[in-house]
């Protein structure tokens, strides 16, 4: 067996979350693969609406999920999105499993967090403040906690990791008040306690396992493709690699294993925080698709930045994934639009490229648009594909046109129903 991909072609939002609930039943293990609570993966059904942060969308359907070594995970959110679930009558410590390898944010990785984002001023990234680039720094300069160290003279680890980071904020004019830190540190170490109650395993050996017992598993990224800290729009980037090969790194599958590698897309394109967006509207249409698509953070609440799709970025997020099949999301958000427009060249100083620069700053890049008419009918109560309008098929059929790939699912609004297989 080989595992599956899923992952964003965006810059994150893109409805991973609803993807995988959607595709969950078909396979026997879900697993996270980078990232952390700055995820926000948002599902409905039954008339109800949850947000995932770190734990695996697949946990409403499926009885074995992982949050790989790729993620960091802070314990304190952690417990709380989790006993959220086991409210809902969700049984996590029969169906979670965590990595031992996965690194830790500490309660001082918030602290530099917000820190570093206040000396960079008017450069800010733009980050989600939880502590998630401080983490991943730590990990790569071989200094971080890992979840199979609260097993292993833990305190001295602590004490160490806290006294680095503490003379870095010091160095940052940023040393926090005593008292704040104690609070942030007992609820932290209480939560550490809590993740002691579940499965902690060796995550590399658990998804072989599974494969070679012909089970199926479905990798399931965070953010997008266009945020990777490689092929991301840098520095505005996250601080994991969530292109394809990241599903190899954070979960310790090999290249060979991969199957299908499905690529999500929404109809239009959005963005959160700071960085370059070539198509970004800034007038009334902008408006309208952030109204009609509801596009606010599902953990933060940050507005969406909004505009049309991109294609240039997109095909260069196919091309590093290696995706085979496409899954278009909020196709109704577009619904009452006359034309639509979908960007498939950039002009940089005057010449025109389809491929994606290294860098794309907004003042230096033009999109170029190719308009089509829009299908101006409610697509939302739709179940089935004849009954796409002739504009809409128009609109997909150019669409994998231009990306050389086929769109396999088109969603039509928030709940799992509203999915429709072509």
């Amino acid at each position: 067996m080989k595992v599956d991909v899923l992952l964003g072609l965006q810059w994150g939002d893109e409805g991973k979350g609803k993807v995988v609930d959607v595709l969950t039943p078909r396979y026997d293990a879900v697993a996270r693969f980078q990232g952390g609570p700055n995820a926000g993966h948002t599902l409905e059904f039954d008339g109800k609406k949850y947000v995932l942060r770190s734990i695996p969308s697949g946990v409403f359907q499926n009885d074995t999920n992982l949050i790989g070594n790729g993620v960091v995970l802070d314990p304190v959110l952690f417990r709380e999105e989790a006993e959220a679930l086991c409210e809902s009558g969700i049984d996590l410590k029969k169906s979670l499993k965590l990595s031992k390898k996965a690194h830790l944010i500490l309660p001082t990785h918030r602290l530099l967090d917000a820190a570093n984002e206040r000396a960079k001023g008017d450069a800010k990234i733009g980050t989600t403040g939880k502590g998630i680039g401080p983490t991943y720094t730590d990990k790569t300069s071989r200094n971080g906690l890992r979840i199979g160290d609260i097993f292993d003279n833990f305190d001295e680890k602590y004490a160490a990791a806290k006294a680095r980071h503490l003379a870095r904020l010091e160095a940052l004019g940023a040393t926090p008040d005593e008292y704040e830190l104690i609070n942030l540190e007992a609820r932290w170490l209480d939560a550490i306690q809590y993740l002691k109650e579940y499965d902690i395993v060796d995550g590399e050996y658990l998804v072989n396992d599974l494969l070679l017992s012909g089970k199926s598993v479905l990798c399931e990224g965070a953010q997008g493709t266009m945020l990777d800290v490689d092929f991301g729009s840098y520095p505005f980037v996250t601080s994991s690699n969530t292109v394809c090969a990241g599903a190899c790194t954070g979960l310790g599958v090999a290249p060979n294993k991969i199957g299908d590698v499905y690529g999500i897309f929404k109809a239009y394109c959005t963005r959160v925080g700071s960085g370059p967006f070539p198509t970004e509207l800034f007038d009334e249409t902008g408006s309208k698709i952030r109204e009609l698509g509801h596009e606010y953070g599902a953990v933060t609440g940050r507005e969406r930045r909004c505009g049309w799709i991109d294609l240039v970025a997109l095909k260069y997020a196919i091309m590093i994934n290696g995706v085979t099949k496409l899954i278009m999301m909020k196709s109704d958000v577009l619904d009452g639009f006359h034309t639509i427009k979908a960007c498939t060249a950039y002009e940089i100083d005057g010449k025109v490229t389809d491929r994606f620069p290294f860098a794309i700053d907004s003042d230096k890049v033009k999109p170029v648009y190719k308009e089509l008419p829009g299908w101006e009918t409610p697509m939302s109560s739709m179940t089935s594909e004849k009954e796409f309008p002739e504009a809409f098929n128009n609109y997909v059929a150019f669409l994998e046109k231009e990306l050389g790939t086929p769109i396999v699912i088109v969603s039509v609004g928030p709940d799992r129903t509203q999915t429709i297989e072509r």
